[in-house]
């Protein structure tokens, strides 16, 4: 066969020799293109300009203009990193360097922590080794000839990677920069074809890290760095990072009194009084929009008998992220040192709660259920507890002990549209009353699913159909649903355009078979129900996290834990301006009395830094006249107000939910 025919992304087709490049390709279609080109798209999968094309397939040209080449841009990156690494310490290891949905990052074993100083030298090789365009070449090893190769070069790392990624093969793919001398990695692409084609990247900082991430295994220096197609883009995106800086949850919850961590419990928030308030008026608010759309809120047991973890599948595929515990000689484990079989000793081992579905379960099959009662709606908002390790704990965005707005609907196959709709509407009403913007993805049927395809096509469908019937844009993310049903998957931006995963809404096959769950149809026969697991905040702590960050600590009224504080000018007003605390509060308003004895501008400074909506300034006019001195956090001066017409206006804004401006 001496030519091949390829597909564009057009739909047109084109017969060109056996054996031509992608980059051929994309200088047939025009000059342009091959200068623009980054990479290529052959059958799906991610090649490099230079992958010759054998048989008839589908081809696409990569430039800047889509994720993909930005993941191809980012790993080059990554190894243009190793690369000045090696050549700066010459007694450097190499661990992995992949990219990441924000730039990319390379571990490494070195003598010595890496220093600030070592960053910008670093960085400056970087640039060095990028300007003198060096060409990245795939070249095909024999295995066991690039074993020996790493191994005296050093890089013991590289040679376990080969073992275990590549056992059964003859030939392994390994990158250059330049040349072997140069540098080499084990790796398989794609990659850009030059060095020139990095521009725009930054060096940002430094960690400690493990070799495949096991605290048992050799201890690493991780650099992580950032890279953009344009200097503009990178310019922006480190501006970001500044605003994010000012904005991070675990200072600005400091310094409003909101929460605290202590070594003691760690990944366990402490909630101070301010932050309790922000976390019940939270809970409180969904379950004033849970509770009028048909759902009812239960409380299950925190420990359960790992039976229940066995029969949920969790105890075989989630053991290591629970804490355990043994009721008999009145110890704990981890999830990594419980036995996965054993004894009947071993039976009475103990799981603590690290999702609330299989409790749920139970909850359906305590009695008999009848089609008229579908769909049921269980909410609850109990403390959940994981094992995440504790080099990943981070402020409240990864914790140990948290609650989710956790909820599982029970539907039959046909109500599973109309359900989804629902769901859908519960999102954009929080988010909108939370003034996040978000974008939503469909997740398909992955390659290793269980049940029937006719299933998931119907389920498919329906999700389908309930995103257009609620006009809502989507993205399809085809494959990536879980294994046992497909998922709608909801992500906030917030005021600085970070994205944030937040909202989810999962059709479930599966757990219903695990607990042989049943309800009595119409036919008067049994059927099995379908769950929708569903959460729309997800943890109440890392969406509290998200919302300070967010707001930057400027809650609208509504979800500031004070609303309003009174500021007395001297002592003699202190009588009144107790009086107007107390009709404050018994309006309805969380109001706050700053009785120091310091001047009033420290004392409306003092409230600005706390992010307080409003100031109530009481002089000898306002105690006289029994008004009020309004002042906004940002508007300043509002001029004088009767008490009860501020309360009229206040209450009115907590009602409507206003946003900030």
């Amino acid at each position: 066969m001496s030519q091949v025919s390829i597909t564009l992304p057009d739909g047109s087709r084109r017969d060109v020799p056996r054996g031509t490049s992608v980059l051929d390709v994309a200088a047939a279609i025009s000059p342009r293109l091959a200068k623009a080109a980054i990479a290529g798209m052959v059958d799906g999968r991610l090649v490099d300009l230079s992958f010759p094309l054998t048989s008839h397939a589908a081809v696409r040209v990569l430039t800047s203009d889509g994720p993909d080449a930005l993941y191809v841009y980012r790993h080059s990156a990554a190894h243009l990193l190793a690369a000045a690494v090696t050549s700066l310490f010459p007694a450097a290891q190499c661990g992995i360097g992949p990219p990441t949905e924000d730039g990319f990052f390379y571990d490494f074993v070195v003598p010595r922590p890496f220093v600030p100083e070592d960053l910008e030298a670093i960085e400056r090789k970087m640039k060095e080794l990028a300007a003198q365009d060096l060409v990245f070449e795939r070249q095909m090893w024999p295995r066991e000839d690039a074993k020996a190769f790493f191994a005296g070069l050093g890089e013991p790392l590289k040679v376990q990677l080969i073992e275990e990624k590549t056992e059964g093969q003859r030939e392994i793919s390994c990158y250059t920069i330049k040349d072997k001398e140069t540098f080499i990695d084990f790796c398989v692409g794609p990659h850009v074809p030059s060095t020139g084609r990095l521009k725009a990247f930054k060096l940002l900082s430094t960690s400690n890290a493990y070799w495949k991430g096991d605290a048992n295994n050799q201890p690493m220096q991780r650099i992580y760095g950032t890279a953009f197609f344009s200097e503009k883009e990178l310019k922006d995106y480190l501006t970001q990072i500044e605003e994010a800086k000012k904005r991070d949850h675990r200072k600005i919850g400091k310094d409003l009194g909101l929460f605290l961590f202590h070594p003691w419990a760690p990944g366990a928030a402490f909630w101070l009084d301010k932050g309790t308030t922000l976390y019940h008026t939270l809970a409180n608010y969904m379950r004033e929009v849970l509770f009028p759309a048909g759902y009812v809120e239960v409380k299950t047991p925190l420990i359960f008998n790992r039976a229940l973890w066995e029969t949920s599948g969790h105890w075989s595929h989630y053991r290591q992220n629970m804490f355990i515990i043994d009721p008999a000689s009145g110890g704990a484990a981890t999830g990594s040192q419980a036995p996965e079989h054993g004894s009947a000793k071993d039976h009475e081992l103990m799981g603590v709660k690290a999702m609330n579905c299989p409790a749920h379960m139970l909850l359906f099959a305590s009695e008999m259920r009848s089609y008229r009662d579908l769909p049921l709606r269980f909410h609850e908002q109990t403390a959940l507890h994981r094992n995440e390790a504790s080099g990943v704990l981070s402020g409240l965005t990864r914790v140990r002990q948290f609650s989710q707005d956790d909820a599982h609907c029970f539907v039959t196959q046909e109500q599973i549209g109309e359900e989804v709709g629902r769901c859908l509407g519960l999102v954009r009403r929080v988010y909108g009353d939370l003034g996040l913007p978000y974008s939503m993805k469909l997740s398909t049927r992955p390659p290793e699913f269980l049940g029937d395809v006719a299933t998931w096509d119907s389920a498919e469908s329906q999700l389908k159909s309930a995103l257009e019937r609620a006009e809502q844009p989507y993205t399809l993310n085809a494959g990536d649903g879980a294994f046992y049903g497909p998922k709608i998957d909801v992500d906030v931006v917030d005021a600085i355009g970070r994205k944030w995963q937040c909202a989810t809404v999962q059709l479930d096959y599966q757990i219903p078979q695990r607990f042989d769950l049943k309800y009595i149809g119409p036919d008067n026969a049994e059927h099995r129900p379908v769950v929708i697991h569903r959460a729309i905040f997800g943890s109440f702590e890392r969406f509290i996290a998200i919302l300070i960050e967010h707001y930057a600590g400027a809650f609208p009224l509504w979800l500031a834990p004070v609303q309003a504080v009174v500021l007395p000018i001297a002592d003699r007003h202190l009588e009144y301006c107790q009086q107007v605390r107390a009709d404050l509060e018994a309006a309805g308003l969380r109001g706050g009395l700053d009785d120091r004895q310091e001047k009033i501008g420290y004392k409306i400074r003092e409230a600005q830094l706390q992010k307080i909506p409003y100031m109530l300034v009481v002089g000898d006019r306002e105690a006289a006249e029994g008004t009020v001195s309004v002042r906004t956090r940002t508007g300043g001066d509002q001029g004088a107000s009767s008490v009860g017409a501020f309360l009229e206006r206040a209450l009115d804004e907590v009602k409507r939910r206003v946003l900030p401006a």
